[in-house]
Order: C-alpha cells, then sequence, then structure tokens
C-alpha cells in the first residue's frame, strides 16, 4: 500500500503544473485528509529548477500556516517524503467548479446557481478574499475549482500556489502564464508583477457572473437578464464594474465589492417578496416529457461514469431531462408519499452528512426501530431521487419540493459508480454526481408502499 509520509494514500484527487493533490488516511485514527506533494512538470522544473519550485511550495505552505479565517482552507500538517515536501488540509469533497459542471473547456455552458446561493457564495468569498488581503496577500488564481464548499456550505479559498504578497516580484520565467485563462485579468496575463488586489476581485466578479447565468462573460458582455428576467440592469453593473477591463475601473477593495453585493441582495429580498406572493401556475406537461409517469427503478446498480447518462434520465449537465409532477402529500410521522409512484419518502432524513457504509447502517436502524410503523426502508436508486426534483418557483432551475426538509442537500443514492464510489443527487442544484464512499453526504430513505 503507498503511503506519503505516514499517510496511506486512498485517490488521485487532482494534479497541476506544480503537484498533485491525493486523499490520504491517516494509519492509526483513520481520519480523511487532503495531501499537496510538490511533483512539478518536468518543463517547470527545466524553466525555473527544482530548487526554486521546493522554495515556492514551501513559501505556500508557510503562507497557509500564517492564516486564520473561516473562508481560507486551513495546514494542518507539512513535512518531507523523499525529500520532495508536502502538506496536508482538512478534506472537502465539494467545490464550486463540480458543483455547477464546469468541464475542461472553460468557455463551454456549465449549469446555473440559484440567485441567493450566488450571493451567498460570492459574499463569503469576498470575506475571505478580505481577509487575505489584509495581510496583504493577493491570490491570483480565484476560479471556481479553488473555492471548496463544505458540509456546512461554507466557503473554503485554496491553492494558494500562484499567490504573492504586495509588492514581491514574479520569479518565473517571463513567458509562463500565471493564473487561469478567463478567470484572469488582461493585467495579469500581461505582466504577473503588475497585479494589485482588484486582480482578485476581477476574477471574483467573473465566477459571480458565471453562477447566475451559466457562460463566461464573453468580449461583447450578454446582461444577466437574458439568462435570468428577474435580474435587472443592477446586476450588470455590479459586474461590469468588477471585471472592467482597467484595474482602476474596479471595485477598489473587498470590502466594497461586498457592500455592492449587499445592495443587490437587499433589493433582491424585496423584489423576490413580490414574486413569491404571485399565484404559481398550474403544472403543465413540461416539453419533451413522455407521457405519464414510469415507476421508477428501484433495485440497486452499477454505473460507470461513460455509460451513466444513457443510464439515468439527465442532460449533457446531468440534470434531469424531465420535471417532476407535483404530486407530494405529507403523513403523519415524518413521511411524504408521492402518488404518481407509489413511493413513501422521510419527510427529513439523516440529522448530518454521514459516509456512505454510514447511510446504509442509518437505514438499517430505521427498519429495526420501524420508522413510522414500517420496515424496508432503503437507499434510493437515481431515477427515485430525480422523481424529488421539480421547478423553482421562481423558475431558475430544479429544486425540492418545499414540503421537504431543505437541511438534506445532497442524497446518497445505492447506486454505485465503483466498488469505492457512489452516486448521489443535489437536491438543490438539482444534479446528479458522484463521490467516492467517504464523502458525507444525507440520507432521505425511501419506501414502495
Amino acid at each position: 500500500m503507498k503511503t506519503i509520509g505516514k499517510y496511506t494514500i486512498r485517490g488521485l484527487l487532482g494534479r497541476g503544473g506544480m503537484g498533485k493533490i491525493y486523499k490520504v488516511e491517516h494509519p492509526v485514527i483513520g481520519k480523511i485528509s487532503a495531501l499537496k506533494l510538490l511533483a512539478p512538470d518536468p518543463l517547470l522544473i527545466t524553466l525555473m529548477g527544482l530548487t526554486k519550485l521546493q522554495a515556492m511550495f514551501t513559501a505556500e505552505a508557510v503562507t497557509l500556516a500564517g492564516l486564520r479565517h473561516p473562508h481560507v482552507v486551513e495546514i494542518l500538517d507539512y513535512d518531507l517524503d523523499g525529500g520532495q515536501p508536502y502538506y496536508l488540509m482538512q478534506y472537502y469533497p465539494n467545490n464550486l467548479g463540480t458543483m455547477i459542471g464546469e468541464g475542461a473547456r472553460t468557455d463551454r455552458p456549465s449549469r446555473r446557481i440559484g440567485i441567493e446561493k450566488a450571493v451567498d457564495y460570492a459574499r463569503q468569498t469576498l470575506e475571505g478574499l478580505a481577509g487575505l488581503h489584509d495581510a496583504g496577500i493577493i491570490h491570483r488564481d480565484i476560479k471556481p475549482f479553488n473555492l471548496l464548499v463544505t458540509d456546512q456550505d461554507s466557503i473554503k479559498i485554496c491553492d494558494f500556489g500562484l499567490s504573492k504578497l504586495r509588492g514581491d516580484k514574479y520569479a518565473g520565467p517571463a513567458n509562463l502564464k500565471v493564473g487561469s485563462a478567463w478567470y484572469a485579468p488582461p493585467e495579469q496575463e500581461q505582466d504577473p508583477d503588475s497585479v494589485d488586489f482588484s486582480a482578485d476581485l476581477y476574477s471574483v466578479g467573473v465566477t459571480f457572473y458565471r453562477m447566475l447565468t451559466g457562460r463566461i462573460p464573453a468580449r461583447e458582455y450578454v446582461p444577466v437578464r437574458r439568462f435570468n428576467a428577474q435580474l435587472d440592469a443592477s446586476w450588470d453593473r455590479f459586474i461590469r464594474k468588477a471585471i472592467a477591463p482597467k484595474s482602476q475601473d474596479r471595485f477598489p477593495t473587498a470590502a466594497g465589492m461586498l457592500a455592492g453585493l449587499q445592495e443587490l441582495e437587499t433589493a433582491w429580498e424585496e423584489q423576490k417578496g413580490k414574486i413569491c406572493g404571485l399565484p404559481r401556475p398550474k403544472a403543465g406537461k413540461p416539453e419533451g416529457a413522455s407521457s405519464g409517469k414510469a415507476d421508477p427503478r428501484s433495485s440497486p446498480a452499477k454505473i460507470e461514469p461513460s455509460k451513466a447518462r444513457e443510464f439515468f434520465p439527465v442532460d449533457d449537465l446531468w440534470r434531469p431531462v424531465r420535471r417532476a409532477s407535483e404530486t407530494f402529500e405529507v403523513h403523519r410521522h415524518g413521511v411524504v408519499s408521492d402518488r404518481s409512484t407509489g413511493r413513501l419518502w422521510q419527510q427529513s432524513g439523516s440529522a448530518f452528512p454521514v459516509t456512505w457504509p454510514q447511510a446504509r447502517d442509518y437505514v438499517e436502524a430505521l427498519n429495526r426501530s420501524r420508522f413510522a410503523g414500517l420496515r424496508h426502508w432503503r437507499l434510493p436508486t437515481v431515477e427515485e431521487l430525480l422523481t424529488l426534483l421539480t421547478d423553482d418557483p421562481q423558475g431558475e432551475d430544479f429544486c425540492i419540493e418545499p414540503i421537504f426538509d431543505r437541511t438534506q442537500k445532497w442524497l446518497w443514492s445505492c447506486d454505485r459508480r465503483s466498488f469505492t464510489a457512489a452516486w448521489y443527487v443535489s437536491v438543490e442544484h438539482g444534479f446528479v454526481g458522484w463521490q467516492d464512499f467517504t464523502a458525507a453526504y444525507s440520507v432521505r430513505a425511501v419506501h414502495v408502499s
């Protein structure tokens, strides 16, 4: 079994030009963590030299160790393995890039996030950046995949490999790009040394636009109203200021951008009250939906990712292709019935996120205690979980019916991806995904009546 230092490798989470990030396990207590090991690309070694890269990696670890902020990832350990440095961080299986479905081609459409959630994530990111900037640190690589999302829906800024202290000079070769295409401001691509704190705010602006629209801001800006009719011109003014080509035209500080975001949120809350006060139209047959409602699969299955979109009723962005009918009814003992499928559901579910093996234990405990006077509760299939999703009242994406407890946002299914991973459904953002068994998601058990 391979190890790095004393930690057992449980999987590769990702890699970049500077190193690899592994999921690792402590050999005694079994705690799962994320470990970043310096493993630079050979071309980078040729351009910069291994000694310089080791110094940069160690400086990144020192930077992280000196930070204490609820929205910045915390370093837990640092050591050497075979002469190469590594550091340990808390493991978070979710990140914003995965949540929006951003792929290898950044310019392709992604999933949108609800207005309130997009505002919340932008706020948390700006609060984290305010802490970094107060310490004189410019991150220079803010993007969805560098924004981890915890079980408590809290943002954690990570990956400080490209960060710099204000006034420091860039140590790499002149032709080496710093930052990520589409998210980095123009001046950073031309001269990495020239950037100030507004470079990070530019990246937040691009990320915010992406969350609201599912697109990257094009050279010719497309108003957000084209994607969501509830958003007026004030949202465009805010985003245009954040992503202004010239740094002097942007928000000067994270605090200033936070104040602008607060104004947007206040106006939206007033508008939302009016929207939600309107009667909801009766649900008709969604375009493209099949006539009638098929009985969803109830037997567990093992589905490889390459075949999953043929197996599950989802589109290219892993969203349900059919909207659910509103046929839910609340019963006593915390049970909800679905008349169209004959299923009984827990109205709530597990009190906190659990691993996949623990999810199975949770269901077994329900059966031992005869929850709601019933036995034969089980983990649902992906198809069964998709029947819980319906149109959002504001028409911007899918969300769970309000009669269900919203505490359980990410629900395990009984379907496995492999011998170490299982499929889940995000009921808040309306998509299907997979994670290894050690990730912590919620449970909502199902019973066939």
